[in-house]
């Protein structure tokens, strides 16, 4: 009798299990709930498609890892990740046996999303897949947006980006003017040039803008 199909949410779950039959075992779980499985035999070879680019964030996605593999174990390759800054963009779901449930709190508590431990719920581990994903999601756009701050703080000029240092301190334009020996009105002429590029309408929106994106 086949599983019913829940709701799921998009973008790739990567499996990482030396056992072939526990790979197969998700993939087809994953197949049919709509998700989209990619199935590795190790973490070698998981790490290999990472370096060799064929492996990305561009996208939401999810890592189902085992915690026990010859070779590289699952947790070198979760401190890989953790060094590649990847830890939330692509969560990580370790699969434990109940000796590695001790390791897989230490992993949550290091980045990891969560830990299921063998033998797993299939609807448990489904539910927290999506979940997965979704944070995956939320984690991209972030970036996004972070990257599209940057850009607009690229085009700033020098004393513009000065300006804006001193408005986020909460200065007004006179002791802004004072600081950088400059005029009053030039302050003003560069408060309304920084306000357009970094698309804001008030010192107080600029400073969230920054301080929400981590610029502050």
């Amino acid at each position: 009798m086949n599983p019913p199909v829940r709701p799921t949410a998009s973008g790739t779950v990567h499996v990482v299990d030396d056992e072939e039959v526990v790979r197969d075992a998700l993939g087809w779980l994953l197949r049919s709930r709509r998700l989209l499985p990619r199935t590795f035999p190790s973490a070698d070879a998981f790490h290999a498609a990472i370096e060799s680019g064929d492996v990305r964030i561009d996208d939401p996605s999810c890592l189902l890892l085992d915690m026990r593999m010859p070779g590289m174990n699952g947790m070198a390759l979760f401190e890989r990740l953790i060094e590649r800054g990847w830890a939330q963009a692509m969560p990580v779901i370790f699969l434990t046996g109940h000796a590695d449930v001790g390791t897989a709190v230490s992993a949550v508590k290091r980045g990891a999303f969560d830990f299921v431990e063998k033998p797993f719920s299939d609807n448990a581990l489904v539910d927290r897949v999506v979940e997965a994903l979704q944070a995956s999601a939320a984690a991209l756009a972030a970036r996004l947006a972070v990257r599209g701050v940057e850009r607009d703080m690229a085009e700033l000029t020098e004393r513009e980006r000065e300006v804006m240092r001193l408005i986020v301190d909460g200065r007004p334009n006179k002791l802004i003017a004072d600081a950088l020996d400059i005029s009053v009105r030039t302050v003003e002429v560069h408060r309304s040039r920084v306000f357009d590029k970094m698309g804001v309408k008030s010192a107080v929106e600029l400073a969230n803008l920054l301080r929400d994106h981590g610029l502050g």
